[in-house]
């Protein structure tokens, strides 16, 4: 292991902005199975942060916000650059199968139909209410 990584359960934990986090937090919830484990407020009683936790897995959620400064200038949502996205989570799951049929009963945009991968894996990709993609599998690179 590198001398820089924390000996801790994810050392890479990806970092998603959200219009409704709130809103966000409860869809994840609710069609992939992810689990509250912090949610901090601004005084105003916006989210400031949260933590949703997948297994040993976490994403962090932050709010999408135009007067960011450098965030704000440098961070777009998929629909303000025509759907494009640079970064994909990978989450690791047992049953892809289940895991599909929540996604599509909770109206999870299905962009790459569930397959079975030459490399052993079976996965599915879809984007969330934001427009955020996913990528769901039973691969394990470990």
């Amino acid at each position: 292991m590198s001398d820089l990584a924390k000996n801790t359960k994810a050392t890479v934990i990806p970092c998603l902005r959200y219009r409704d986090v709130p809103a966000a937090i409860t869809w994840l919830c609710s069609a992939f199975g992810f689990e509250k484990q912090a949610v901090h407020t601004n005084a105003d009683g916006s989210i400031a942060h949260a933590q949703l936790t997948f297994g040993n897995g976490m994403v962090m959620l932050g709010l999408a916000r135009e007067t960011e400064g450098e965030w704000g200038r440098l961070i777009r949502q998929p629909d303000e650059i025509g759907n494009a996205e640079t970064q994909t989570p990978y989450v690791v799951v047992t049953d892809v199968d289940a895991l599909y049929a929540r996604a599509r009963a909770t109206g999870a945009g299905i962009v790459v139909d569930i397959e079975d991968r030459d490399y052993g894996g079976r996965d599915f990709t879809c984007r969330d209410p934001e427009g955020h993609l996913w990528v769901f599998g039973n691969y394990d690179p470990w």
